[in-house]
């Protein structure tokens, strides 16, 4: 017999004798190595964790400051940096252009050899730099200073020329960087990518930026069509059944099958009295012999859960679930207009 067989046999023998084992189990026990791997991700997560975590304690009127700055710009901010700071920094323009401020990213080579014509007087920047000395933002810097245009740092040195020179400096700084090396942009990226986000929320709170703002601007994707989506554009309007009070048990049973379930029960203006749910009419039946031709008044549900064509279809949803209903009769001006299941506000992505 081979090594190879050997060795599986071996392993098939101690399973075998051991069912509990993690072999046994179908999987090999964790090596050393793979123990020293899971222990360095976990040394790294808790660094960075602890790195953001320590700039709350370090936020002051500078970051209030900042705030107002991009506030007030009239124009765009201009976002730039270098390497790993200028990825941070094209995160930063993503997140304020997608929460109502207008911003862009500019390549500092770039802006020293011409794009620099893209700032104009009511634009201001936000320069990303972990030592604050970087070279090639020190021509973005003095373009600002020439030009007045106001300048945010998120800055790893608030005492670093970045740091000094700018309307507001941001301290970004980290005791340590994730890396055992000491080397990659690690914590440091982190903590300045927080505080990116910091920013934006604090000026999406400052600008009263709300949901319909949001998906004004998001309209495509599965996002945009959960803010936008309405219960009048899921809803059925024809052809859906709506019986009176006096329609009996034995009449509601094919409505009820056609309509998964779900029947309303109008007045003669089609004010919605109730809804009969296979489950009304199960319950019902359990507990009463002859139900046949009792009418529906009888067991419907009174006063059901209803929605409006406005209404947001993901507020649907939540209501359905909250309740553990699976349809809506759909009201409008008093009158019943239609219905909306559960089902198809799914489908159509409102949740």
């Amino acid at each position: 017999m081979s090594t190879v067989a050997n060795a599986a046999a071996e392993r098939m023998a101690g399973s075998a004798a051991n069912p509990g084992s993690p072999a046994a189990a179908g999987r090999a026990p964790p090596s050393a190595r793979d123990e020293a791997l899971v222990a360095e991700g976990r040394r790294v997560l808790a660094l960075e964790a602890k790195a953001v975590g320590a700039l709350a304690g370090r936020l002051d009127e500078r970051f209030a400051r900042a705030v107002d700055l991009v506030f007030a710009c009239r124009g765009r901010v201009v976002a730039s940096g270098i390497g790993k700071s200028g990825l941070i920094a094209r995160k930063v323009a993503a997140t304020l252009t997608s929460t109502g401020t207008p911003a862009v990213f500019l390549h500092p080579v770039d802006g020293l050899h011409g794009d620099l014509g893209i700032v104009g007087a009511d634009d201001m920047m936000i320069l990303v730099s972990k030592s604050g000395s970087t070279r090639e933002l020190e021509g973005l810097l003095a373009f600002a200073e020439r030009h007045d245009v106001p300048v945010v740092a998120l800055v790893g040195d608030p005492g670093s020329p970045l740091g000094r020179r700018a309307a507001a400096a941001l301290d970004c700084g980290v005791r340590a960087e994730a890396c055992p090396l000491e080397l990659a942009p690690t914590s440091s990226s982190t903590a300045a990518l927080a505080m990116g986000d910091a920013l934006a929320m604090a000026l999406l709170r400052r600008r009263g930026f709300e949901r319909g703002d949001f998906a004004r601007i998001h309209p495509a994707g599965s996002l945009g069509r959960r803010l936008t989506l309405r219960v009048r554009d899921v809803m059925e309007s024809d052809g859906y059944p709506a019986v009176p009070p006096h329609c009996s048990a034995r009449e509601i049973i094919e409505p009820l099958a056609r309509m998964r379930g779900t029947v309303p029960v109008i007045g003669r203006d089609r004010s919605v009295l109730g809804v009969v749910t296979a489950g009304d009419l199960t319950r019902f039946m359990q507990r009463t012999e002859d139900f046949l031709d009792v009418p529906v008044s009888e067991f419907m549900t009174r006063a059901p859960r209803i929605a409006s064509p406005e209404d947001p279809g993901a507020a649907a949803v939540r209501r359905m679930e909250e309740h553990g209903i699976m349809a809506l009769p759909v009201v409008s001006e008093g009158a019943l207009v239609g219905i909306v299941h559960l089902h198809d506000l799914l489908r159509s992505g409102a949740a």
